[in-house]
């Protein structure tokens, strides 16, 4: 299934991203999926909900935005830093 491929990669980079930032717990991975790219969004979207479920995210919560084009990219990550709020 090629959209496994692609959320297991997006979970890829999140952790990596996170983890050079010293960032604690994944809340949200925002995705940007273009009209054009390719990729089955209802397919993505139950994959990345299943790999979100498992450590080290635990529940992370998947946000997938639609632009025009073929656009395939991680545009955010919202981390829980377990600081109190600034």
């Amino acid at each position: 299934m090629h959209e496994m491929a692609v959320a297991l990669e997006i979970c890829r980079i999140a952790e990596d991203q996170a983890g050079r930032a010293g960032a604690g717990r994944v809340v949200t991975v925002g995705v940007e999926v273009g009209d054009q790219s390719g990729v089955e969004i209802s397919s993505l979207e139950f994959c990345l909900e299943e790999l979100l479920r498992q450590p080290p995210f635990h529940q992370a919560k998947p946000v997938i935005a639609r632009p025009p084009g073929d656009v395939l990219r991680v545009s955010y990550l919202e981390v829980d830093d377990d600081r109190p709020d600034d």
